[in-house]
């Protein structure tokens, strides 16, 4: 089975460099991110889209999705929970510590690394059983960097580099 995951388009808090709200719509120049991804994806053959039940993911899945393939919705697919960091900036901490899978520092009240990649991991356990042959999945760039890890490994736990740019596009195989 080939997975893609994508990014959604581009946001206020995207643009912003803060951590995302919970439900957030496209700019301008996401919704373009979108429309140029969706001409791309017009010779791949999908059997489904799954895509994080957030606007930003909804609203790309339905840009991007020329051909009217199925589309459902995964609550697993949301984005790591920024918990009392949503509206600060990105560089209030540190990144590398943010996204150690192997670190016990916990920022604020963020969804611990553990538990946010176990979500993920059961998502794609689960999808691995399914009769697919192609399935786009559009989420965010922390569900990318958990989609990373699992296909490619933790190796010594560092995953802050490995998140996708908003509508970038990255192909897995089970």
């Amino acid at each position: 089975m080939k997975i893609y995951i994508v990014r959604h388009g581009q946001t206020v808090a995207n643009s912003l460099k803060i951590h995302n709200s919970k439900d957030e719509e496209l700019t301008i120049l996401g919704i373009k991110q979108a429309e140029e991804l969706g001409e791309k994806l017009l010779n791949i053959d999908f059997d489904i889209i799954i895509a994080s039940p957030l606007k930003r993911a909804i609203h790309t899945a339905n840009i991007i999705n020329k051909r009217g393939i199925p589309i459902i919705y995964d609550e697993r697919l949301q984005e790591r929970k920024n918990g009392n960091l949503v509206g600060k900036s990105l560089e209030l901490e540190d990144r590398n510590e943010y996204w150690n899978y192997e670190s016990s520092v916990q920022y604020g009240t963020s969804e611990d690394i553990k538990t946010f990649f176990k979500r993920i991991f059961n998502f794609l356990d689960e999808l691995k059983e399914k009769d697919y042959s192609s399935v786009l999945i559009v989420a965010h760039a922390g569900v990318s960097i958990a989609f990373s890890c699992y296909f490619e490994g933790i190796q010594d736990g560092k995953c802050a580099n490995r998140g996708l740019k908003n509508c970038e596009i990255k192909e897995y195989d089970f």
